[in-house]
């Protein structure tokens, strides 16, 4: 036989021999391939750039090209692990046999690179194939028209390429290494090699109970989306460290604490299923605590992503009360009044119904809260939970929007508060204020800043208001907030049509309403791009819908990504652990072991493993719902209820998926161990 192509035939044999292992190998590489292909490929199409909030899309299908590059690496190492454990014993008898290291490096070689050339090329031809698929979905998400015909990235193409040839280059290096390190009589003797009864070790079950409990807390007592975004990643570390010391450690208490108790453990079903899983725990418990952090990944970025989109009109709502806004900000006397009648006129002259016109006068800015005493500060405090937003109203404006009139005398305030608990009185830039009495809610006209800190809002009489403003000016000065007004207005017309009067409205009142005027108390004050802007509903909203979709697009590709690596480490950790477990039944079974007792026992074990990282991935999605309402909150989505609803339903879906694969890889474990 000709010596160079024995090395081929040897590779693909072996392939052949384990396509029960290299199977799902080939096809996961096939999916990560194709995922990172179509993800470069939507974020270098031309196309996306024309498309409004296209910023936003690119930069999202940017990082999920980083993302799913990191997450290749490492999953198709993770992955690799499972193939060489199986495979130490056959590569051994090679050596044996009397082939060299060297030998078998290059039949390791030629694995590798009829593995990694079938799933780069079968997963560059899926993506070129579902590409355009790919687009037409993201199109109706983010609610744009898809240009007709079909392309292929080559920049797309070479670089899916060349990044998945050095991550299969550094696998054929790492078993290089592993293999050449490795003698031929522990390679033989890999497969009957018993772990010894792991210890019980209590101060890292300690740390780990620590670490989790530390996680949720900070979940659960977490107050503002401020402090959200900052404690956010330092309760997803601790929960995925605890995670991992308690499936090591504490499932190895647990199992000798049912080990301990003599009427649970000397049962057929339970003896076996126990002692099995007692032994090789260790290698057990970093397998679920993976399943289970890569399932609680895939349930908070669905029920998340999907929320937002589904949430969608809310948001806008929250972000945007009226199909217009003209804001104007520290406006002079009459700047206002003078605004609406233009508009009136505007509206007059171009046969434009007006549904509702408003106009809301208030003044907001930050404060520092110590005891009962709040001041400015122009360097936020890294404590979140002492910053907030005060937000002032007089009496009059209070009763132009509800119809209520408050007496109030000057000092006096009556207050409603989203996060600070207030007293009798609390003093504000030094001046004492008087809480005549709190308030069931605020109305605000747009809630998007009030989702962000705490937020109190207070009605005063005008003459306090004036002072409140005085006092604001000194304790800020050039960074100080001014009186705001805004101009709401609601129009009959098409998204089309609400643009085009939004936009030469803004041009006339920017003309006719603008310029420089001089205050009561001798001020000039100039309206510049920054003191009058406005804002239109239909026109931004496409903006939204690109970022928030987006958001969904992204997250359902990375979501398929993680469920499919879940599946995949479930289903080689069976066939893994059927293969260890296969003579210990036979044994079982000679000394008098019945298959329906096999396979009670079968049925307990694959019962613990399977399921038990599921409730703990519900259990860590419970205690991080309410960071997580936070975080959704800075986005304008404050549908507590609807987030609920997605967020059941999302377990749900991914309950049933696990079901079924529980099923399928159960009965192969299974067929392995009563063969």
């Amino acid at each position: 036989m000709n010596k160079g192509s024995l090395y081929p035939k040897l590779a693909f044999q072996n392939i052949k021999n384990n396509r029960k292992f290299y199977i799902p190998y080939m096809l996961t590489g096939i999916i990560v391939v194709m995922m990172f292909y179509i993800i470069l490929f939507l974020a270098n199409h031309e196309g996306m750039g024309k498309v409004y909030g296209g910023r936003y899309l690119n930069e999202f299908l940017s990082l999920g090209t980083i993302i799913i590059a990191m997450f290749s690496v490492i999953f198709l190492f993770y992955t690799n692990s499972f193939l060489m454990k199986r495979r130490k014993k056959e590569l051994g008898l090679y050596i044996v046999l009397g082939m060299e290291k060297r030998h078998l490096a290059r039949v390791q070689l030629f694995e590798t690179l009829f593995v990694g050339l079938m799933s780069i090329a079968g997963g560059i031809a899926c993506g070129i194939l579902f590409s355009k698929l790919s687009m037409l979905i993201m199109g109706k998400i983010l609610r744009f028209e898809t240009p007709l015909g079909f392309s292929v990235s080559v920049l797309a193409l070479y670089v899916t390429a060349a990044v998945f040839f050095c991550i299969y280059l550094l696998i054929f290096i790492h078993n290089l290494i592993a293999v050449g390190k490795a003698k031929p009589i522990e390679l033989l003797q890999s497969g009957n090699v018993g772990e010894k009864e792991p210890k019980t070790k209590w101060v890292l079950t300690v740390i780990g109970t620590l670490c989790l409990l530390g996680g949720y807390a900070i979940a659960i007592l977490v107050k503002s989306p401020l402090s959200a975004i900052t404690l956010f990643f330092v309760a997803v570390i601790l929960v995925i460290i605890g995670t991992y010391m308690l499936f090591t450690t504490g499932s190895i208490t647990l199992l000798k604490s049912l080990k301990n108790n003599k009427n649970y453990y000397y049962q057929t079903r339970h003896f076996i299923s126990v002692s099995g899983m007692i032994y090789r725990m260790k290698q057990n418990a970093v397998g679920l605590a993976n399943i289970c952090i890569l399932s609680t990944m895939v349930l908070v970025m669905l029920s998340g992503t999907v929320a937002l989109n589904v949430g969608m009109e809310d948001i806008l709502n929250k972000r945007y009360p009226a199909d217009i806004i003209m804001t104007y900000n520290d406006p002079g006397d009459g700047v206002v009044d003078a605004a609406v009648e233009e508009i009136k006129a505007f509206a007059d002259e171009r046969n434009v119904e007006i549904e509702q016109l408003d106009v809301v006068t208030d003044l907001s800015f930050v404060v520092s809260k110590n005891g009962d005493e709040y001041t400015g500060e122009k360097t936020y405090s890294a404590d979140t939970s002492r910053i907030g937003i005060f937000d002032f109203v007089t009496t009059d404006e209070y009763e132009r929007r509800t119809g209520e009139k408050l007496e109030l005398g000057e000092n006096e305030v009556y207050l409603h508060s989203d996060g600070f608990d207030f007293g009798d009185s609390f003093t504000l830039f030094g001046q004492e204020l008087h809480v005549n009495g709190k308030l069931e809610s605020f109305p605000r006209e747009g809630e998007n800043s009030a989702m962000i800190l705490n937020v109190t809002g207070i009605v005063v009489s005008p003459e306090t208001f004036d002072k409140i403003c005085d006092l604001q000016r000194e304790a800020y000065g050039d960074d100080c907030s001014n009186i705001k007004s805004n101009i709401y207005l609601d129009i009959e017309g098409t998204d089309e049509q609400e643009s085009e009067i939004f936009q030469d409205m803004y041009k006339e009142l920017s003309e006719k309403v603008s310029g420089s005027y001089v205050t009561e108390d001798g001020r000039t004050v100039e309206l510049t791009f920054y003191s009058f802007y406005g804002e239109c509903r239909s026109e931004n909203s496409s903006e939204i819908y690109s970022m928030y979709g987006s958001f969904l697009f992204l997250g359902i590709f990375l979501g398929i990504l993680f469920i499919m690596a879940t599946i995949l480490i479930m289903y080689y950790k069976q066939l893994t652990e059927g293969y260890n477990d296969k003579e210990r039944f036979e044994i079982m079974q000679k000394v008098g072991l019945s298959r329906p007792e096999i396979r009670k026992s079968i049925h307990s074990q694959i019962l613990v493993v399977f399921f038990l990282p599921l409730l703990t991935a519900v259990l860590h999605m419970a205690f991080a719902f309410k960071i997580i309402t936070k975080l959704l909150a800075l986005l304008n989505l404050t549908n507590v209820t609807l987030f609920v609803i997605c967020t059941v339903c999302t377990i749900a879906v991914f309950a049933v998926i696990y079901g079924i694969v529980y099923a399928l890889t159960a009965r192969e474990y299974y067929k392995i161990v009563s063969q």
